[in-house]
């Protein structure tokens, strides 16, 4: 069975926290080894009723594996911590 979990960021194109979020994913993604994490950026104004079916109300907005887990940008930590919880779920 294939260990892989799909992490998605939802922002804007206007949002200045979004950039910052998207740098931290991405070096984030990059930690793990390769295959491990499906990461994908989301335009909610590209992608509204997804967004909105997950319950993303502000951006930046993270789901893991179609589901909302932050609705805020979070610490290194928690999204370490949420990512490696969900690898060990599929373990």
């Amino acid at each position: 069975m294939a260990t892989s979990i799909r992490l998605e960021l939802f922002s804007t194109s206007t949002c200045n926290r979004c950039a910052k979020a998207k740098q931290r994913l991405q070096a984030m993604v990059g930690n793990f080894d390769e295959g491990t994490i499906v990461y994908r950026e989301i335009d909610v104004l590209e992608e509204l009723d997804y967004a909105v079916s997950l319950g993303v109300l502000t951006t930046p907005s993270i789901a893991i594996d179609g589901e909302l887990a932050f609705s805020a940008i979070p610490s290194e930590k928690k999204l370490r911590a949420a990512l490696n919880e969900r690898l060990a779920m599929l373990s």
